[in-house]
């Protein structure tokens, strides 16, 4: 029997597939690093650019936009453009993305198999995404529509403040306590809206006092009606108690809060003084 030559056998192991895994020859590694800069690479200048094109946008957007119309921009410009640049760096990097992805092997293969079963796909997909996607979509619609701007002072739901941002997908929302809301687009875009910021940029006090059942309806309008010199009427009435509406002067929108709570207390004190508000016996 023949002894195999130790230089054929160790060649024959270098050669075998578990050696070429074990110990990863330079050009493979090479070739590995050269793929994973080609999806990399492109992945990190979209971010870059999208980067820079923002800071740019920001810095010289308005300045642009006031020496074409020769004056201040107007609110509804300001948040159109500000829903533009946001935009435009998303695109940006979803375009870098896919840059990226084009340079993989196997990706076309992928998209095919996709293709193939693309209505299990799409199904899958959109049921993911129906909250992303309706909130980029209401998101859209405000731009264009704009029910608020950035700026304004809204009331949604039990939240009152200024408009700090609209983003592509949530919209935030800056309190008087200093606190931030963040509402969804499409929840903002279904929802009741008020803003006090829309018109003449003023609005008026609105103050609700709940008198008791016993009291007399019309001796407090007629006495909230001399002090105050604001409008009074019977706004509710219940088996609990009637409301009464007290109307104030108009405000700008950030002194809506405290004006409330002053002549709020001073039509309290006017009717606990002339005991309208004493507890039945």
């Amino acid at each position: 029997m023949s002894t195999p030559d130790p230089g054929t056998a160790s060649g024959a192991i270098l050669a075998s597939p578990s050696a070429t895994l074990l110990g990863t020859p330079l050009a493979a590694f090479l070739e590995e690093g050269a793929t994973w800069a080609s999806i990399v690479v492109p992945i990190a200048v979209a971010l870059l650019i999208a980067f820079l094109l923002d800071r740019a946008l920001s810095r010289r957007g308005k300045d642009l936009a006031q020496t074409v119309i020769r004056g201040d921009i107007s609110p509804e410009t300001g948040t159109r453009l500000r829903f533009i640049r946001r935009l435009l760096d998303a695109l940006i990097v979803v375009l870098g993305v896919a840059i990226a992805l084009s340079r993989v092997e196997g990706v076309d293969r992928l998209a095919a198999s996709l293709l193939a079963s693309g209505a299990i796909a799409a199904a899958v997909v959109g049921f993911a995404a129906r909250q992303t996607l309706a909130n980029f979509v209401a998101g859209v619609m405000l731009a264009v529509t704009q029910p608020l701007r950035v700026g304004d002072w809204v009331f949604f739901e039990d939240q009152y403040g200024v408009v700090e941002d609209i983003r592509l997908t949530y919209t935030f929302l800056q309190t008087l306590a200093g606190q931030r809301v963040v509402i969804p687009n499409e929840k903002l875009a279904s929802g009741i809206l008020r803003n006090d910021t829309l018109g003449d940029g003023a609005v008026g006090l609105d103050v609700h006092i709940w008198l008791p059942p016993t009291a007399d309806a019309g001796r407090a309008v007629e006495l909230l009606r001399e002090a105050t010199g604001q409008t009074v009427t019977v706004a509710e009435t219940a088996a609990d108690g009637v409301r009464l509406a007290v109307g104030g002067e108009r405000c700008p929108p950030p002194e809506r809060a405290a004006r409330e709570s002053e002549l709020r207390l001073r039509c309290l004190e006017l009717l606990r003084a002339d005991g309208l508000l004493a507890a039945p016996e």
